[in-house]
């Protein structure tokens, strides 16, 4: 970038070369005070202070309407016919796709491993932690079945153990889960992502040691003693829900590249950290299977000893451990700016620590969304959660009273690669237009509904060894389109609906919501047969499709900085005078749209306002740079504007104070982009 700051200053010049024209032609213009000259004539000065409405339209369209999601005349995709908005939206998503191919062509070309290196960056990391949660939650089901085959006057009869203790491994499990998702969710908005984080990778690295380590003087006080240590590691994987979330979505530096990545692959970004807990499950399931071969003498036939089913269980907790302190490591000294978007809210709104009076008038405007995000996560944890920890359960019915547990563990990699290839599709799908959140997740809460419902009244029909597979592939598929729908959309809706202040805690309420649904389910299994679990749980995918459809808006495309600009109004006092397209009936669920949430959108005043709003913060840069704090100043929330549109409001705002000493920027020698337009840093070390 030409810098233009320690220039010497000309009195009086011409506008640049390829300046925007304004009525009357060129004039002489004096940036060292901002005025005009006394001969020219008012009339004349106020034309250049007010200029047409063409002339700003040409000025700040590319600035204000970005062409992924603006055609060439300035219209939003959703304000389109539908054939048109169905070719525009195949033509982005089509030349992202070119482009896309082309960027991972050539960094192959360089070198074979970096795209991988690229998935590692953008999705190993963010949802390690979530890996590290789906391999040891999700490893309760599968070892309980081998702790039953060992220690059965326990976890069988219960003569050795209290019922009780027993049934509070997965009780307290599922507690510690919905303390750290509102705790942690409350710290994340308080303190900030990075501390969250932390926070969250010490609770579970402590857990794991715990857990790799726990031991009782009977077998009922190891049992205790297990239920205590879950629990604490629980609460460090609750706080990994809404800090993933939030953090996923959320820049450090929001160039106008990069906010074009962020529309365009929001989803995706997300979605991918959150496909890490397929991968975790998958590689509990194989390390178990591993060490059970191993300490016992290569074989996973029953009867397994104690001494190998201690030395599997305890190792499979140890491995994890050992990631965990790593992520410790890497949160702490490699993510220092995670925070700086929530920083840059709070600064906006003028607010330190937690934001309650945000929380609070959220509850009351964002009712319906907090309703469809708690209650769609509530029924489909009722499915999910109750499918995993009595997964054994289950797979009995498919493949028969076994002895050995190497069965079921067999069986239920195939349902979690069914899982992951669920996880995957909605990775690649979810920011499609065409498709998006809304569709996703009422589709995967219907075909859940479907595949419970069948066998769920015709149970003897389908468990008889001549109709097992039906049952199978209904078993499987409801895996698939539980990740191919609401597992996976709730996680990223319940942060992306709501404005950055209160992301943390929104999220993590309803996902601690949704945990109560997993500790509905949990409870009642204990007390039911399997033909009434399937009963029951069928009638929460139709709810869930139900609460969907009604509650939830679709945000797919949508900039989430307009839905904090949105926020800001609605804070200010100033909510009906919001028009842009946060409240576009395309982002609207049906419950705003009857409400008449919509009523006041209006592309030609919310372009009027934009224009105002950047003038005013190219204003306070000018401010922060030109004065006398011009070295302690922090512009870096505000608005970075192109040469071109510096130079525009050099010529067309009002007069400035002798101490602004405004230039102009000599569009000839400037590169021709700006901040706001450079490639992301991926991009550009690409490029070299």
């Amino acid at each position: 970038m030409h810098d233009h700051h320690n220039e010497s200053i000309p009195v009086h010049h011409a506008p640049v070369a390829g300046m925007i024209p304004v009525p009357g032609g060129p004039v002489d213009y004096d940036t060292l005070n901002g005025r005009l000259h006394e001969e020219e004539v008012e009339e004349d000065n106020v034309l250049r202070r007010y200029p047409t409405q063409h002339e700003e339209e040409e000025a700040f369209r590319q600035f204000l309407c970005p062409n992924d999601i603006y055609d060439e005349n300035g219209v939003y995709w959703a304000d389109m016919p539908l054939m048109a908005r169905a070719r525009f939206n195949w033509n982005v998503e089509w030349t992202e796709t070119k482009s896309e191919i082309r960027y991972f062509w050539n960094m192959f070309k360089k070198d074979p491993l970096a795209p991988f290196g690229h998935y590692i960056r953008q999705c190993i990391i963010p949802g390690m932690g979530l890996l590290l949660e789906g391999y040891v939650l999700f490893s309760v089901g599968n070892i309980t079945s081998l702790f039953k085959d060992v220690w059965p006057t326990c976890w069988k009869t219960h003569t050795e153990c209290n019922a009780t203790w027993v049934q509070a491994v997965n009780y307290l499990s599922i507690v510690g889960i919905i303390c750290g998702q509102i705790g942690v969710g409350i710290i994340g908005d308080a303190i900030g992502r990075r501390w969250g984080l932390i926070q969250d990778a010490l609770i579970m690295f402590v857990g794991l040691v715990m857990l790799s380590a726990m031991w009782g003087t009977s077998l009922n006080g190891w049992v205790i003693c297990y239920a205590w240590s879950l629990f604490f590691y629980s609460i460090g994987v609750g706080g990994e829900y809404p800090m993933t979330a939030t953090s996923g979505m959320e820049r450090t530096k929001f160039t106008r590249a990069e906010k074009q990545q962020d529309r365009l692959h929001r989803g995706r970004r997300v979605v991918g950290a959150f496909s890490m807990q397929g991968w975790g499950q998958l590689l509990n399931q194989a390390i178990l299977i591993i060490c059970l071969l191993i300490f016992h003498h290569g074989s996973g036939k029953a009867p397994y000893s104690k001494v190998s089913v201690q030395w599997t269980f305890r190792v499979s907790f140890a491995i994890p451990a050992v990631g965990t302190l790593w992520l410790l490591y890497f949160r702490t000294y490699k993510m220092p700016s995670i925070s700086k978007a929530l920083e840059q809210s709070k600064k906006n709104s003028h607010v330190t620590g937690y934001d309650v009076e945000s929380l609070t008038k959220a509850m009351s405007i964002f009712g319906g969304r907090m309703l469809a995000t708690c209650g769609c996560w509530f029924m489909n944890d009722v499915f999910f959660y109750g499918n995993k920890i009595f997964q054994g359960q289950f797979i009995n019915i498919i493949t028969g009273d076994h002895s050995s547990v190497m069965v079921g563990w067999l069986y239920n990699m195939i349902n979690i690669g069914c899982s992951l290839a669920g996880y995957y599709l909605a990775t690649l799908t979810v920011d499609t237009r065409f498709y998006g959140r809304n569709w996703m997740m009422q589709l995967g809460f219907l075909m859940d509904f479907v595949l419970f419902v069948i066998p769920a009244f015709h149970f003897k029909y389908y468990t008889q060894s001549a109709h097992i597979h039906g049952f199978q592939a209904m078993y499987f598929l409801s895996s698939f389109f539980q990740q191919f729908g609401p597992n996976c959309v709730t996680f990223l809706v319940a942060a992306e609906v709501f404005p950055t202040s209160i992301r943390a805690s929104a999220h993590g309420l309803a996902a601690a919501t949704g945990k109560c649904g997993a500790l509905f389910a949990t409870i009642l299994y204990n007390y039911i047969s399997d033909q009434v679990k399937f009963y029951v749980a069928t009638w929460f995918g139709l709810a869930g499709m139900v609460l969907t459809f009604v509650f939830l808006p679709d945000t797919t495309g949508l900039d989430l900085h307009e839905q904090d600009r949105r926020w800001r109004f609605i804070m200010e006092g100033r909510g009906d005078e919001y028009h842009g397209v946060a409240i576009h009936p395309m982002h609207l669920s049906l419950w705003e749209r009857v409400r008449g949430v919509g009523k006041n959108y209006n592309p030609e005043a919310d372009f009027k306002q934009k224009v105002d709003e950047m003038r005013a913060d190219w204003e306070e840069r000018q401010r922060l740079k030109y004065t006398e704090d011009d070295v302690d100043s922090d512009d870096e929330g505000l608005e970075k504007v192109s040469p071109r549109i510096h130079n525009y409001f050099v010529k067309t705002s009002p007069e400035m104070s002798p101490m602004s000493k405004v230039p102009q920027v000599d569009l000839a020698s400037a590169s021709g982009t700006s901040d706001d337009m450079m490639l992301p840093e991926s991009a550009q070390e690409n490029k070299k």
